[in-house]
Protein backbone atom coordinates (compact mmCIF):
# COMPACT_ATOMS: atom_id res chain seq x y z
CA UNK A 1 0.00 0.00 0.00
CA UNK A 2 1.04 3.03 -0.72
CA UNK A 3 2.07 5.66 2.41
CA UNK A 4 -0.48 8.32 2.23
CA UNK A 5 0.93 10.08 5.54
CA UNK A 6 1.15 13.84 5.85
CA UNK A 7 4.31 14.62 4.52
CA UNK A 8 5.73 17.36 7.33
CA UNK A 9 6.53 20.95 5.58
CA UNK A 10 8.89 23.44 6.50
CA UNK A 11 7.19 26.50 5.41
CA UNK A 12 5.38 28.25 7.43
CA UNK A 13 1.80 28.70 7.63
CA UNK A 14 -0.09 31.38 8.14
CA UNK A 15 -1.59 32.18 11.55
CA UNK A 16 -5.09 34.25 11.71
CA UNK A 17 -5.17 37.50 12.59
CA UNK A 18 -6.64 38.21 16.42
CA UNK A 19 -10.07 40.25 16.14
CA UNK A 20 -9.20 42.30 19.45
CA UNK A 21 -7.77 45.31 18.03
CA UNK A 22 -10.81 45.89 15.82
CA UNK A 23 -12.84 45.54 18.58
CA UNK A 24 -11.08 47.74 20.76
CA UNK A 25 -10.87 50.36 18.18
CA UNK A 26 -14.54 50.13 17.97
CA UNK A 27 -15.30 50.35 21.33
CA UNK A 28 -13.26 53.71 21.71
CA UNK A 29 -15.10 54.99 18.27
CA UNK A 30 -18.65 54.00 20.38
CA UNK A 31 -17.90 55.88 23.26
CA UNK A 32 -16.93 58.89 21.91
CA UNK A 33 -19.83 58.72 20.00
CA UNK A 34 -21.69 58.51 23.27
CA UNK A 35 -20.07 61.15 24.91
CA UNK A 36 -20.35 63.88 21.81
CA UNK A 37 -24.41 62.97 22.06
CA UNK A 38 -24.32 63.32 25.64
CA UNK A 39 -22.62 67.05 25.28
CA UNK A 40 -24.84 67.61 22.29
CA UNK A 41 -27.90 66.94 24.19
CA UNK A 42 -26.38 69.13 27.14
CA UNK A 43 -25.55 72.22 25.10
CA UNK A 44 -29.46 71.78 23.47
CA UNK A 45 -30.70 71.75 27.23
CA UNK A 46 -29.03 74.58 28.25
CA UNK A 47 -29.56 76.75 25.63
CA UNK A 48 -33.05 76.48 26.21
CA UNK A 49 -32.89 76.64 30.26
CA UNK A 50 -31.09 80.27 29.04
CA UNK A 51 -34.03 80.93 26.98
CA UNK A 52 -36.57 80.55 29.41
CA UNK A 53 -34.81 82.15 32.31
CA UNK A 54 -34.14 85.54 29.73
CA UNK A 55 -38.13 84.78 29.01
CA UNK A 56 -39.17 84.38 32.93
CA UNK A 57 -36.72 87.58 33.59
CA UNK A 58 -38.27 89.72 30.80
CA UNK A 59 -42.38 88.79 31.73
CA UNK A 60 -40.87 90.06 35.68
CA UNK A 61 -39.25 93.34 34.40
CA UNK A 62 -42.70 94.25 32.44
CA UNK A 63 -44.92 92.98 35.52
CA UNK A 64 -42.98 94.77 38.00
CA UNK A 65 -42.81 97.94 35.56
CA UNK A 66 -46.78 98.09 35.76
CA UNK A 67 -47.10 97.80 39.21
CA UNK A 68 -44.89 100.81 39.79
CA UNK A 69 -46.79 102.80 37.19
CA UNK A 70 -49.68 101.63 39.29
CA UNK A 71 -48.70 102.91 42.22
CA UNK A 72 -47.41 106.03 40.65
CA UNK A 73 -50.70 106.70 39.39
CA UNK A 74 -52.33 105.67 43.16
CA UNK A 75 -50.07 108.30 44.81
CA UNK A 76 -50.88 111.31 42.29
CA UNK A 77 -47.84 112.82 40.92
CA UNK A 78 -49.44 116.56 41.01
CA UNK A 79 -49.85 115.81 45.01
CA UNK A 80 -45.97 114.56 45.27
CA UNK A 81 -44.60 117.55 42.50
CA UNK A 82 -46.88 119.65 45.28
CA UNK A 83 -45.14 118.25 48.58
CA UNK A 84 -41.60 118.08 46.72
CA UNK A 85 -42.17 122.10 46.71
CA UNK A 86 -43.39 122.64 50.02
CA UNK A 87 -40.26 119.94 51.29
CA UNK A 88 -37.59 122.69 49.45
CA UNK A 89 -39.62 125.80 51.21
CA UNK A 90 -39.57 124.12 54.57
CA UNK A 91 -35.83 123.18 54.17
CA UNK A 92 -34.82 126.93 52.72
CA UNK A 93 -37.02 128.49 55.53
CA UNK A 94 -35.33 126.17 57.95
CA UNK A 95 -31.53 127.04 56.69
CA UNK A 96 -32.53 130.90 57.22
CA UNK A 97 -34.02 130.56 60.06
CA UNK A 98 -30.78 128.65 61.14
CA UNK A 99 -28.50 131.74 60.31
CA UNK A 100 -30.71 134.38 61.53
CA UNK A 101 -29.69 136.55 64.30
CA UNK A 102 -31.31 138.11 66.81
CA UNK A 103 -29.34 141.52 67.99
CA UNK A 104 -32.50 142.60 70.21
CA UNK A 105 -31.64 139.51 72.77
CA UNK A 106 -28.41 141.74 73.19
CA UNK A 107 -30.57 144.67 73.91
CA UNK A 108 -32.76 143.19 76.70
CA UNK A 109 -29.55 141.37 78.04
CA UNK A 110 -27.70 144.68 78.15
CA UNK A 111 -31.04 146.25 79.79
CA UNK A 112 -30.85 143.40 82.55
CA UNK A 113 -27.44 143.68 83.25
CA UNK A 114 -26.61 147.30 83.42
CA UNK A 115 -26.00 148.50 86.78
CA UNK A 116 -27.93 151.66 87.97
CA UNK A 117 -25.47 154.29 88.18
CA UNK A 118 -24.34 153.17 84.42
CA UNK A 119 -25.75 154.70 81.49
CA UNK A 120 -24.57 154.34 77.93
CA UNK A 121 -24.57 157.34 75.72
CA UNK A 122 -23.60 155.53 72.51
CA UNK A 123 -23.41 151.95 70.35
CA UNK A 124 -21.99 150.75 67.93
CA UNK A 125 -22.60 147.03 66.67
CA UNK A 126 -20.22 145.45 63.90
CA UNK A 127 -21.17 142.22 62.35
CA UNK A 128 -18.49 141.21 59.88
CA UNK A 129 -20.01 137.86 59.26
CA UNK A 130 -21.96 135.05 61.23
CA UNK A 131 -19.13 134.73 63.15
CA UNK A 132 -17.42 137.65 63.81
CA UNK A 133 -19.47 140.43 65.42
CA UNK A 134 -18.29 143.05 68.15
CA UNK A 135 -19.82 146.36 70.31
CA UNK A 136 -18.12 149.34 70.99
CA UNK A 137 -19.76 151.58 73.40
CA UNK A 138 -19.17 154.75 75.44
CA UNK A 139 -20.57 155.50 78.67
CA UNK A 140 -21.03 157.20 81.69
CA UNK A 141 -20.60 155.92 85.61
CA UNK A 142 -21.26 157.09 88.95
CA UNK A 143 -17.93 155.65 90.15
CA UNK A 144 -15.14 153.56 89.10
CA UNK A 145 -16.40 150.78 91.25
CA UNK A 146 -19.56 150.67 89.22
CA UNK A 147 -17.20 149.94 86.19
CA UNK A 148 -15.67 146.75 87.87
CA UNK A 149 -19.13 145.53 88.35
CA UNK A 150 -20.51 145.77 85.17
CA UNK A 151 -17.19 144.27 83.87
CA UNK A 152 -18.00 141.01 86.49
CA UNK A 153 -21.54 141.06 85.20
CA UNK A 154 -20.45 140.87 81.67
CA UNK A 155 -17.78 138.31 81.83
CA UNK A 156 -20.67 136.36 84.10
CA UNK A 157 -22.56 136.39 81.13
CA UNK A 158 -22.50 134.82 78.10
CA UNK A 159 -23.10 136.85 75.29
CA UNK A 160 -20.31 139.45 75.98
CA UNK A 161 -17.02 138.39 75.64
CA UNK A 162 -13.86 139.92 76.25
CA UNK A 163 -14.95 142.96 77.11
CA UNK A 164 -12.61 145.97 77.72
CA UNK A 165 -13.04 149.15 79.71
CA UNK A 166 -10.81 151.59 78.35
CA UNK A 167 -10.14 155.64 78.70
CA UNK A 168 -11.92 156.19 82.03
CA UNK A 169 -11.50 159.44 82.84
CA UNK A 170 -13.41 161.27 85.54
CA UNK A 171 -15.28 164.66 84.17
CA UNK A 172 -18.30 167.05 85.77
CA UNK A 173 -21.26 164.39 84.95
CA UNK A 174 -19.48 161.13 85.99
CA UNK A 175 -16.22 158.48 85.60
CA UNK A 176 -16.12 158.32 81.00
CA UNK A 177 -15.45 155.49 79.77
CA UNK A 178 -15.38 153.04 75.92
CA UNK A 179 -16.36 149.64 76.12
CA UNK A 180 -15.21 146.94 73.40
CA UNK A 181 -16.29 143.35 73.03
CA UNK A 182 -17.09 140.48 71.59
CA UNK A 183 -20.36 139.15 70.87
CA UNK A 184 -21.27 135.46 71.42
CA UNK A 185 -23.01 134.45 68.00
CA UNK A 186 -25.13 131.27 69.60
CA UNK A 187 -26.44 133.65 71.99
CA UNK A 188 -28.34 136.00 69.54
CA UNK A 189 -28.54 132.90 67.38
CA UNK A 190 -32.56 133.08 66.54
CA UNK A 191 -33.01 129.80 66.31
CA UNK A 192 -31.50 129.00 69.16
CA UNK A 193 -33.08 131.67 71.20
CA UNK A 194 -36.55 129.79 70.34
CA UNK A 195 -35.27 126.12 71.09
CA UNK A 196 -34.74 127.14 74.80
CA UNK A 197 -37.47 129.46 75.21
CA UNK A 198 -39.54 126.11 74.12
CA UNK A 199 -37.59 124.04 76.50
CA UNK A 200 -37.81 125.88 79.60
CA UNK A 201 -42.08 126.89 78.74
CA UNK A 202 -43.82 126.62 75.77
CA UNK A 203 -46.37 129.28 76.99
CA UNK A 204 -44.06 131.88 77.48
CA UNK A 205 -45.34 135.06 75.46
CA UNK A 206 -41.46 136.82 75.31
CA UNK A 207 -38.09 134.78 75.12
CA UNK A 208 -36.46 134.66 77.95
CA UNK A 209 -32.46 135.12 77.81
CA UNK A 210 -30.65 133.33 80.66
CA UNK A 211 -28.08 136.41 81.19
CA UNK A 212 -27.31 137.00 85.05
CA UNK A 213 -28.72 140.25 86.44
CA UNK A 214 -27.21 142.66 88.46
CA UNK A 215 -26.89 142.64 92.35
CA UNK A 216 -29.46 145.09 94.04
CA UNK A 217 -28.01 147.50 95.66
CA UNK A 218 -28.67 149.69 99.05
CA UNK A 219 -29.76 153.20 98.58
CA UNK A 220 -26.35 154.23 100.46
CA UNK A 221 -24.18 152.17 98.00
CA UNK A 222 -26.28 153.90 94.86
CA UNK A 223 -25.29 157.27 96.64
CA UNK A 224 -21.67 156.66 97.26
CA UNK A 225 -21.87 155.77 93.62
CA UNK A 226 -22.92 158.60 92.68
CA UNK A 227 -20.52 160.96 94.29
Amino acid sequence: MPNTATQPSFIPRETPRSSVAPQRQKGLADLLALISIVLLVASIALAVGVFLYKGYLDSSVASKIKQLESAKKAFEPSLIHELTRLDDRMRSASTVLGGHLAPTAFLRMLERVTVVSIAYTSLNFEAVDMQNMSIKMNGVAGSVNAIALQADLFAKGSMVTSPIFSNINREADGIRFDLSALINPIAINYAQIISGATTKDASLPELDIPVLSAPATSDTEQNSDLQ
